[in-house]
């Protein structure tokens, strides 16, 4: 199915590989928005603002796990190398859930280093996976995603 948007695709990229950056750029959108709203709000919108960028940074990183799993699944078909992805694909979930039952402050903060260890796990796990082009891709977002998060915890 083609796609109706022009996508600008950066040189040696493949069109795919467009869409998949553009994609990720639009999943910082809410972070970014929130981050710099909670700080534009009154202080009795602040909570519900707050909460919303912590609900969405703890999906992310629920996300960021999910991947393992496909990844892992991918490696089974090949031999036992997958085992580690399905481990590690559910520890971002456990590591976000508390997150979002800490105070706002602290629990984006916490968030915001739950999306770094996220990236430093995914840079050892993505280039034995075959995966290594992704980094610089998952660099970018997560540095956007996990400053989102310590900005949003500094209006608090």
């Amino acid at each position: 199915m083609p796609l109706s948007m022009p996508l600008s695709v950066a040189a040696g990229e493949h069109r795919e590989q467009a869409l998949i950056r553009h994609l990720g750029h639009a999943g910082l959108i809410p972070l970014v928005g929130l981050a710099l709203l909670v700080w534009l709000v009154t202080p009795d919108l602040q909570p519900w603002v707050a909460l919303a960028l912590a609900a969405y940074a703890a999906l992310i990183a629920s996300f960021l796990g999910g991947i393992h799993w496909g990844i892992g699944w991918s490696q089974m078909a090949r031999g036992p190398d997958g085992k580690v992805h399905f481990i590690w694909g559910v520890l971002p979930s456990l590591l976000a859930w508390p997150g979002l039952v800490m105070p706002p402050y602290a629990g984006l903060a916490w968030l915001g280093l739950v999306l770094i260890i996220c990236y430093l796990v995914d840079r050892k796990l993505y280039p034995p996976a075959g995966l290594a082009v992704w980094l610089k891709l998952r660099f970018r977002l997560s540095a956007i995603a996990s400053l989102s998060c310590f900005i949003g915890a500094g209006a608090l």
